[in-house]
């Protein structure tokens, strides 16, 4: 029996792109289902990166849903337990934000050639970010006077940074339909955002 989260057209496209996506999608959408709790999915974008690393293949996968009121972000890592790639885990993590929360939808566009531009000429890299103030990273180093012969403890300084999202898609690394269905759907959120 299939989800009402998948009852939608969007809800099937999804299914479809992270069946080609091919990186665990049966595991991706049996999780979604149940972050979603039912709810249709009324769009989404699916960004699977891969990553080299010496002798090692790193995938991850970062899959963005929107429902009404509700951006769900799935993200999945896996790794090799063994040196033959017959040991594996996945790690999955889902985060729901409100569509209220969201404090911006960034957007950051690179043009080849830009002394020839024309309305045509396609987007050859975006960088596309959302901020919504959830998790924080905080960097602390030991802090010190001006003064180079003291030994005082002087705390701790920090800086706390927002640990929000940020996919990058190039058409030379993911094609150009993956970077026009990104530029899309950041247009999209950013509606759903301000309605």
């Amino acid at each position: 029996m299939s989800s009402p989260t998948y009852s939608t057209t969007p809800g099937a496209e999804l299914q479809h792109d992270l069946v080609r996506a091919g990186f665990y999608p049966q595991m991706v959408q049996d999780v979604l289902a149940e972050a979603m709790m039912g709810q249709p999915v009324l769009d989404h974008y699916v960004h699977l990166e891969t990553h080299f690393d010496h002798t090692e293949v790193h995938r991850h996968i970062t899959v963005m849903v929107m429902s009404e009121k509700v951006l769900f972000i799935l993200h999945v890592d896996d790794q090799q337990l063994d040196d033959h790639g017959k040991d594996v885990m996945a790690q999955v993590s889902v985060e729901m934000i409100s569509l209220a929360r969201i404090a911006s939808v960034a957007t950051s566009f690179v043009y080849h050639q830009p002394q020839h531009y024309s309305t045509a000429d396609p987007v050859k890299e975006l960088t596309f970010g959302l901020s919504w103030d959830g998790t924080k990273r905080i960097d602390l180093a030991p802090a010190s006077c001006g003064d180079p012969q003291c030994d005082a403890d002087h705390g701790l300084n920090g800086t706390s940074q927002p640990e929000d999202l940020v996919i990058r898609v190039s058409a030379e690394a993911d094609g150009q339909q993956a970077v026009n269905k990104a530029r899309e759907f950041a247009v999209r959120l950013r509606l759903a955002t301000i309605a």
